[in-house]
């Protein structure tokens, strides 16, 4: 099961300047402490410390946005695509 993750510029720091990984997980949750284990510290800047999506990261699989599915329950299966952006505020 392999599941393409889009990483925005302002995370690839942590990923060793990575645009994209590749993961193995059954949910967006799991997919998350996966991206923590191959690059630790992706999650503090994921999610709260409550363990939720921060308000200004917004998660889409394959262009839905997760908060309009399960949330970190989400469902992945092999092929999906992860993108995660960052909120952009001003005006």
């Amino acid at each position: 099961m392999s599941i393409d993750v889009r990483i925005p510029a302002p995370l690839r720091k942590v990923t060793n300047g990575a645009d994209r990984v590749t993961v193995e997980a059954e949910t967006l949750a799991l997919v998350i402490e996966a991206l923590n284990d191959a690059h630790p510290g992706i999650k503090d800047r994921l999610c709260n410390e409550s363990g939720e999506l921060r308000n200004f990261v917004n998660v889409y699989i394959n262009g839905e946005d997760v908060r309009f599915l399960n949330g970190l329950e989400s469902v992945t299966k092999s092929g999906d695509e992860i993108s995660i952006v960052p909120a952009v505020a001003g005006g």
